[in-house]
């Protein structure tokens, strides 16, 4: 096992994907070197993603639950539900023109999201393959697919103040893989970086449409525990990237950008007391743009969070990035 974090009644474990058999499982992906699904599979919903080489030891994330799980299937997607949580997870072929597949992909998902009766959308990753190469257009397939979400988010009806915590990183192939947490009765809370500007308030200059989600989403749960998603943060102050071509200080610039969005300080300003550092955070990944830079980001990483982190070599959302993190505080105390 890599890690695990576990609160309340929903598990999630970060292992080697020998396959996972066990009942109450609400999705598996793995971030391996192949492409598969999404398809219900043993029970629960399941993808594989190429999000490595021979070279990258392939590893499953694996979320569970506490009680039951619904399985099925819509318009492409995979998905479970245990009553109080959803997971699903789908795929945008690279086939088809991007904006108009992701956009039709995502508001697939919602349809799944209402039908169901989970409305409430905690968390969302999106691997997107040749992710900084150029769209045709003037842009590039990050500004496209970006387009397509903005605008499958404002079909759905969902407002900027509601996006979720999220992750887009690139792939080696199959198109743009996603997958999702929404719950039922839950409310999360999202939460936004005072070093950062709002992704979704981005200057046009970064595309035609802003990135849309938060910088965290904390889930409260009974007793007063919950989780709070990291979402997947790099060296950006303000709207710009800084440390261009450094990739030390980037991922220094990266880890202070985590530790003040979950500093007592800006949780206080959400109504939730907690005092987090990095060492309380967990479920890491690692998201490095070239191969070589991985000894330097996990000297410094490992330094932070100690020991159990994930490292995948992709390309990172902008062009000009070398690294992006995300993470896991699996207790966190409500006001």
């Amino acid at each position: 096992m890599i890690s695990a974090f576990s609160v309340a009644d929903l598990e999630c474990r970060l292992e080697p994907p020998a396959g996972v058999r066990d009942g109450g499982v609400l999705g598996a992906v793995e971030y391996c070197d192949r492409v598969a699904g999404p398809i219900v599979r043993d029970g629960h919903p399941f993808m594989a993603m190429p999000m490595g080489d021979e070279d990258m030891p392939p590893f499953a994330e694996v979320w569970r639950a506490g009680a039951s799980v619904v399985t099925g299937q819509h318009r492409g997607l995979a998905y479970a539900c245990d009553g109080e949580h959803l997971f699903l997870c789908g795929r945008a072929g690279e086939d088809s023109d991007l904006l108009t597949a992701t956009e039709e992909a995502y508001l697939a998902a919602f349809e799944v999201v209402r039908l169901l009766g989970y409305p409430h959308l905690a968390r969302m990753w999106n691997m997107v393959h040749r992710i900084n190469e150029p769209d045709g257009r003037g842009g590039d397939v990050y500004g496209r697919f970006c387009q397509g979400r903005a605008m499958a988010f404002e079909r759905g009806g969902v407002p900027a103040e509601m996006l979720p915590a999220a992750t887009c990183v690139g792939s080696h192939g199959g198109g743009v893989a996603f997958y999702m947490l929404a719950t039922r009765t839950t409310r999360p809370v999202h939460i936004e970086n005072p070093r950062q500007t709002p992704a979704y308030r981005y200057p046009p200059k970064y595309g035609v449409r802003a990135p849309s989600f938060a910088r965290a989403t904390y889930l409260a749960e009974p007793g007063g525990t919950g989780r709070l998603f990291v979402s997947g943060t790099a060296s950006i102050v303000g709207s710009e990237t800084v440390h261009i071509g450094d990739m030390a200080r980037q991922t220094t610039t990266t880890l202070e950008n985590i530790a003040v969005l979950v500093g007592r300080e800006n949780l206080l300003r959400y109504g939730i007391d907690a005092d987090l550092s990095l060492r309380d955070l967990d479920g890491v990944k690692v998201y490095v743009k070239h191969k070589a830079d991985i000894p330097v980001a996990r000297r410094i990483c490992e330094e932070a969070f100690g020991p159990g982190v994930a490292y995948v070599n992709v390309d990172i959302c902008r062009d000009d990035l070398l690294v992006e993190i995300e993470a896991v505080a699996p207790m966190v105390r409500a006001a």
